[in-house]
């Protein structure tokens, strides 16, 4: 890989994550890639945009696959070592944004929001690894704002989400998602807000690139 300085950041739902990547692309003048990733995997696929963002950041596939086969780990083992085994879709989209991740990489420093990136550049030493939380009352009041819910759905909706990622991560990663193991920098925007978080990573990137 080049030397280009590259950001990953895992976030909690809620915790401003996104926000936080695109105001730090703005600062930075550097491509983010977070929803685009999906785009852009579903026509390297040949597939429809929605059927990947169906399944993106989701093993959802994974168990459809399993319920097919059978209940125990032995009969899903022979069932995708069978001919007519095809992948499940989320673990296409999620090989094709493996490889995206590694080529644009590779072509320009760059911000990469969830999807596993600090994992699939784990051999890159030129990668800052981040993890952003936030404290759930802080979380239910951004989630109630974006998506026009009441408290009560707003926070369902934080747990389904951060349930899936969490799958997600631990099951392509074999790591604790959002544990300080895992991660190299843990910000909690609750305490430190969007903006001290973007300018902590603005000046720790610059910091790294001199």
């Amino acid at each position: 890989m080049t030397n280009n300085t590259i950001i990953t950041i895992g976030r909690q739902f809620g915790s401003g994550g996104h926000e936080i990547g695109n105001r730090l692309s703005e600062r930075l003048g550097i491509p983010l890639y977070d929803y685009n990733l999906i785009r852009m995997a579903a026509q390297e696929l040949k597939i429809d945009p929605q059927k990947a963002q169906e399944v993106d950041e989701t093993i959802l596939g994974r168990y459809m696959a399993s319920a097919v086969s059978g209940t125990g780990s032995g009969a899903y083992i022979l069932f995708m070592n069978g001919t007519e085994y095809e992948q499940p879709l989320s673990e296409q989209i999620f090989d094709m944004q493996s490889k995206l991740i590694e080529k644009l990489a590779e072509q320009s420093p760059c911000i990469f929001v969830g999807r596993c990136a600090d994992y699939i550049l784990g051999d890159y030493s030129n990668c800052i690894n981040t993890f952003i939380y936030a404290y759930k009352e802080d979380r239910i009041r951004r989630i109630m704002k974006l998506y026009d819910l009441n408290e009560k759905k707003a926070w369902e909706k934080i747990k389904r989400v951060d349930r899936t990622r969490k799958s997600y991560y631990e099951e392509h990663t074999d790591r604790e998602w959002g544990s300080i193991e895992a991660h190299q920098m843990m910000f909690n925007s609750s305490l430190m807000g969007i903006d001290g978080v973007v300018d902590a990573l603005e000046g720790i990137y610059k910091k790294w690139e001199a």
